[in-house]
């Protein structure tokens, strides 16, 4: 461990931390836009620049190693003169169509504005103008409103491993974008979304149907593998408009694409909500009583009558290991059939 001071205040973090990550064990905020403790620091906002003592000009806290009895100064006038400049710097090449943003209220360069309460810029000149749309069918890419902090190519490379964006051009026509520019077809996950500072990444199946406002969150399991990720779906007039997850649960945030966008099924008109039974031809909703004892009677009747192995089962990847244990009992203890299979994919 070692001892740093941050601020007039004595912080032990350990060997090979960051100062960022030293101020932020401190509850001393600082701002950036770039830096997410999932991904490797990058450095690329500069809005975490921090002044230590002996050093001739503020650096990034982020890419920073933090030293043994270093002294840091994470915000004084003139720091706050230079973070300032740069959200300046940035909403002059920023659209100002925050009325109607899907990203509105949980935007960090918003915020950022807000707090150094930027109404005008002081900053014109000529702005990127990138009108391309792309046609996939998950992810709406507004990349006049990217200010280029690397996190979605960063987590498509470190953790996807998939590599399906990238930095094209150079300078000011610095863009992110798939190869040649074509329309993004990738695995789909979100990942790059989650991680969006603004509104240049949003999921399409949930663009006009809701921001901040009224919405109702609830925190559940994601009920397609047995991985158990946790989840939190974000509610507006009883259906689910989109999916996140918190970076603190086991699965750090992450999900796969039917975990984050495949929400559409809970609202379908044909979602079967009861069990059915064929009645004269004919399937009837009946109550889960009588569902479980009409299975159980069929069963006993198909071993009793042709023996326990002209009885399969068949579990799903859906359900825990745990349910898929019982299920496997059942079918050899209770059954007395061998006969199980499951299938291990989506």
């Amino acid at each position: 461990m070692i001892t740093l001071i941050i601020d007039g205040k004595y912080v032990e973090v350990p060997e090979g931390a960051t100062v960022l990550e030293a101020a932020r064990e401190a509850d001393i905020y600082i701002p950036t836009l770039c830096d997410d403790p999932r991904l490797e620091p990058f450095g690329a906002c500069r809005l975490c620049l921090v002044q230590i003592k002996g050093m001739p000009r503020p650096v990034t806290a982020c890419t920073t190693p933090a030293r043994e009895g270093m002294e840091v100064t994470t915000t004084n006038d003139e720091i706050e003169r230079i973070r300032r400049t740069i959200v300046e710097l940035l909403l002059s090449d920023h659209p100002n169509d925050c009325m109607v943003c899907e990203k509105a209220g949980d935007c960090t360069l918003q915020e950022l504005a807000y707090f150094y309460g930027l109404r005008e810029n002081r900053f014109w000149g000529e702005r990127r103008q990138y009108s391309k749309k792309d046609n996939n069918p998950f992810i709406e890419r507004d990349m006049e409103k990217c200010v280029l902090c690397g996190k979605c190519v960063r987590v498509c490379e470190e953790v996807q491993g998939v590599s399906a964006i990238d930095f094209a051009y150079r300078g000011f026509r610095t863009i992110v974008a798939p190869a040649f520019e074509k329309d993004l077809n990738c695995e789909f996950c979100g990942q790059c979304v989650s991680v969006c500072p603004t509104g240049a990444l949003v999921g399409k199946l949930s663009l006009g149907k809701g921001r901040q406002k009224d919405i109702k969150r609830v925190d559940t399991i994601c009920p397609y593998c047995g991985c158990g990720c946790n989840i939190t779906l974000h509610v507006s007039r009883n259906e689910i408009i989109r999916v996140t997850s918190s970076p603190d649960t086991l699965n750090e945030g992450w999900l796969c694409v039917k975990g984050r966008f495949g929400f559409k099924f809970v609202n379908h008109p044909d979602r079967l909500k009861r069990p059915l039974i064929r009645k004269n031809g004919r399937f009837e909703e009946v109550c889960w009583d009588e569902a479980l004892d009409y299975v159980a009677e069929r069963l006993k009747e198909i071993k009793e009558r042709y023996g326990p192995d002209a009885i399969a089962g068949l579990s799903s990847a859906r359900c825990t290991n745990e349910e898929n244990y019982l299920f496997q009992k059942f079918m050899r203890a209770a059954v007395g059939t061998n006969n199980v299979d499951h299938c291990a994919r989506y």
